[in-house]
């Protein structure tokens, strides 16, 4: 009589897709495909818009919404906007390169978002100890709108940083994606400006336009100034109270009534 032959077991299988999908793997994925993004960025150089214009073969329309999904590319790479805002003016002028510099600038934000919240998220939220970096998490996570409109209209921190930062906490993608829109406005606008009017530094749009720029970096280093003031202010206080709850907590275990 034959004897069943033996199924191979399927623990290694089983232990290969967890390490596989494991947090650690997906951020080391995170990383691979950032870098090779910023490799990729390298080489092509796409500060070369601002001095060889578009490829000629691109006109109209196409061009725009290609320049939009580019932008957006770019962006989640870590290029500079300001870079990528001057050229969507230089090469399409105010309304066009305004309407494709904004679009780009939400697609590039959910790109970074969607992937450091897939595949970052949770390696990143248990090394979240410093004091800093849990103010950071805890004004995300609880006022996420709020808090990304004002990190837009003060752009302080560099775009790319506040996606993924955004990413690891926990706040929503659709408000994130809102507070992203909305609040790069003004800023998109005045860069564009800038970009379609760099021809004539004397017209009073390009003036304005850079005055505009002028004020938001400087309200984005008064604000930051203040946060840390903050940070610093609260400290004590979060400490005394952590000190305190300790105490009580072993107090209520050493009281009568225990052992």
């Amino acid at each position: 009589m034959l004897e069943p032959v033996p199924r191979p077991s399927s623990g290694l299988a089983i232990r290969c897709t967890r390490a596989l999908f494991s947090p650690w793997s997906r951020l080391s994925l995170l990383v691979a495909v950032l870098a090779a993004a910023a490799v990729t960025v390298v080489l092509y150089e796409p500060q070369r818009l601002l001095s060889a214009g578009w490829p000629p073969q691109l006109s109209g329309g196409a061009a725009v919404v290609m320049f939009g999904v580019a932008y957006g590319a770019c962006t989640a790479a870590f290029v500079p906007r300001p870079l990528l805002n001057l050229a969507a003016g230089a090469l399409f002028g105010s309304q066009a390169g305004f309407v494709s510099a904004l679009a780009g600038t939400v697609l590039g934000a959910g790109i970074a978002f969607a992937l450091g919240r897939v595949l970052g998220q949770d390696a990143l939220r248990p090394l979240l100890r410093g004091r800093w970096l849990k103010a950071a998490d805890t004004q995300l996570s609880r006022h996420g709108f709020r808090s990304m409109l004002a990190l837009r209209l003060f752009p302080g921190v560099p775009f790319a940083a506040a996606n993924y930062c955004a990413a690891v906490s926990r706040m929503g993608y659709m408000a994130f994606l809102l507070a992203t829109g909305l609040g790069s406005v003004p800023n998109t606008a005045a860069y564009v400006v800038a970009g379609s009017r760099a021809g004539s530094p004397t017209s009073p749009a390009f003036l304005i336009a850079m005055g505009f720029i002028v004020l938001t970096g400087a309200g984005a280093a008064v604000v930051a100034w203040r946060k840390r003031h903050g940070l610093r202010g609260t400290a004590p206080a979060e400490d005394h109270r952590a000190a305190r709850a300790a105490a009580l907590e072993a107090s209520g275990r050493t009281g009568p009534g225990t052992g």
